[in-house]
């Protein structure tokens, strides 16, 4: 027995000569059959193989099954079996790499000291400099008009009091404001406050993600990445589009968000 059909019970194998000889007993290929179903032919090609690996978790076996025997007009009776598959389970994480206690502290030293010699390196010149600069006598800025004739008598600077002392103009230009950048447009953003299956697809239909996704975790898309997306357990869920949270109840059935979003950038509920 192949590892495909690990954790799948004996009643449930079989299914698959029985879903090949519905299609091919209506006349339909696997492509016009993936068709009407709305998927890539390889999960039809999975469902008849019952390659269930291929197709996922069990939770999108049992969803792929009920619409492909819907599609073929079998009994319900045939794949009731499958409600008792198990659910998934979490993938466990094993450390592949150990660092030493003692190795991670010599690294984060090291870091720290690269860190102070590139500070002094550029603090230090720019003090030196600043100090030069102190250690001189004051100098007093005056206007640059200080000698035009057209000052009054009393108020002129003799050359002897501008000899005296040295002159400096100060020609930095005043600091401009910089206008404050928009915000850039967001695409759709997934919370996930509980565990939730999902299926995401490109505009151009190909699959971006199907996977049965933990609570506590969520998913960004760049705009125009999705075409349409199936998430469960709505009640679960928080979406963002446009940086605006929206509203879930126009797209939920069953308790089940299904949308689509068009060409001009809007999502569009999708019935049954």
């Amino acid at each position: 027995m192949t590892s495909a059909h690990a954790g799948i019970p004996e009643a449930a194998r079989g299914i698959g000569e029985k879903l090949r000889n519905a299609r091919e007993g209506a006349g339909l290929s696997v492509t016009e059959a993936a068709a009407r179903m709305h998927v890539p032919t390889h999960i039809v090609q999975a469902l008849e193989n019952e390659d269930w690996a291929r197709i996922g978790a069990p939770v999108f076996v049992r969803g792929q099954l009920r619409s492909y025997s819907r599609l073929l007009g079998l009994p319900n009776e045939d794949v009731s079996v499958t409600t008792v598959m198990p659910a998934a389970r979490p993938s466990e994480l094993v450390p592949r790499t150990y660092t030493p206690r003692m190795q991670r502290m010599a690294e984060q030293t090291a870091r720290r000291l690269v860190y102070v010699v590139i500070t002094a390196a550029i603090a230090v010149p720019v003090w030196l400099a600043t100090q030069s600069h102190l250690d001189g006598d004051a100098q007093q800025t005056v206007p640059l008009d200080a000698q035009s004739p057209s000052a009054a008598p009393s108020e002129r600077i003799s050359v002897a009091d501008v000899q005296a002392q040295p002159l400096v103009a100060s020609m930095t230009p005043m600091p401009q404001k910089r206008e404050a950048e928009p915000p850039a447009s967001s695409g759709l953003n997934v919370s996930f406050n509980g565990e939730s299956w999902v299926k995401i697809s490109a505009p151009d239909g190909s699959l971006i993600e199907q996977a049965l996704i933990p609570a506590g975790q969520q998913r960004d898309f760049a705009p125009g990445q999705v075409g349409s997306a199936v998430l469960g357990n709505a009640t679960a869920l928080t979406v963002q589009y446009r940086g605006q949270t929206l509203d879930l109840t126009p797209y939920i059935r069953a308790n089940v968000v299904r949308f689509t979003v068009s060409s001009d950038g809007s999502l569009q509920p999708v019935g049954r």
